[in-house]
């Protein structure tokens, strides 16, 4: 008989992919917390994450589709009211608009998805549909990520108030409250995949599933920065750099485009 899976040793394997992998590592994201970035390559990153951000409860909606067990279903619901909050306040999409508005971008242009670079589309979607479509347990290791989140989101924080003006309270609430969603959600999806990954197959599979999902979350870092910094070819239906921008706050093409300051 085949020995059980070391839990310990899966749970090392599955630390160490985001220990390389994840996207706190890319360069664009070294400029963003370092205040190399313009306030264009700021609105960017903004207009395109938050395209991110608005496909998280659709993917959640489509795992809970899957899900015959109530219980499984009460715990991944919590997931979707993070991020969509209640009618009338709270949740991560509406504080991701707050930090439009601190940005100077228009609200209602970002929540519109118009100026979104189509490799940021194509990568999440991949991500919905991949949620959709595999194994549960394989869609519930994707969502691992979250594991290294804390650690990116206190860096945020303190990167951006550090060096833009626009940092505040309000502007910065998506990712303070995320330091306090992430570890509940961390704490039972890390629970669920290390007992349910209970052979070598399922193991590598949910390896594979985080592997991907690292993926995902570089690649459209990879498109940001193929765009907007280097070699700033802009892809025709992205946005250019000065729609949806409060007039007055971009005085040129230049300055919307040219080199950190």
């Amino acid at each position: 008989m085949p020995s059980t899976p070391d839990k310990a040793e899966f749970e090392r394997r599955l630390k160490a992919i985001g220990a390389e992998r994840y996207h706190d590592k890319h360069p664009f994201h070294r400029m963003l917390h370092g205040g190399e970035c313009t306030m264009t390559q700021v609105r960017a990153w903004v207009i395109n994450r938050y395209y991110y951000q608005s496909r998280i409860p659709m993917k959640d909606a489509a795992f809970m589709s899957r899900v015959e067990d109530p219980e499984l279903r009460r715990i991944w619901r919590r997931r979707i009211e993070d991020h969509d909050g209640g009618i009338e306040e709270g949740g991560g999409i509406r504080r991701w608009l707050k930090l439009a508005e601190a940005v100077d971008l228009d609200p209602d242009y970002v929540a519109s998805t118009k100026g979104v670079l189509a490799a940021t589309r194509f990568a999440v979607d991949a991500y919905v549909s991949f949620v959709r479509e595999k194994p549960m347990l394989e869609a519930v290791a994707s969502s691992l990520t979250e594991m290294f989140a804390p650690a990116i989101h206190a860096d945020r924080i303190a990167g951006l108030l550090k060096h833009y003006g626009f940092a505040n309270d309000a502007a910065l609430s998506y990712f303070r409250q995320r330091l306090n969603e992430a570890p509940q959600e961390v704490a039972f999806g890390l629970s669920y995949v290390l007992d349910n990954a209970d052979t070598t197959e399922k193991q590598n599979a949910a390896a594979a599933a985080l592997t991907f999902k690292t993926d995902v979350l570089w690649s459209q870092l990879d498109a940001l920065y193929s765009a907007y910094v280097a070699p700033a070819r802009i892809p025709p239906g992205a946005w250019d750099g000065f729609e949806a921008v409060t007039p007055g706050t971009v005085p040129d093409r230049t300055a919307a485009l040219g080199a950190a300051s």
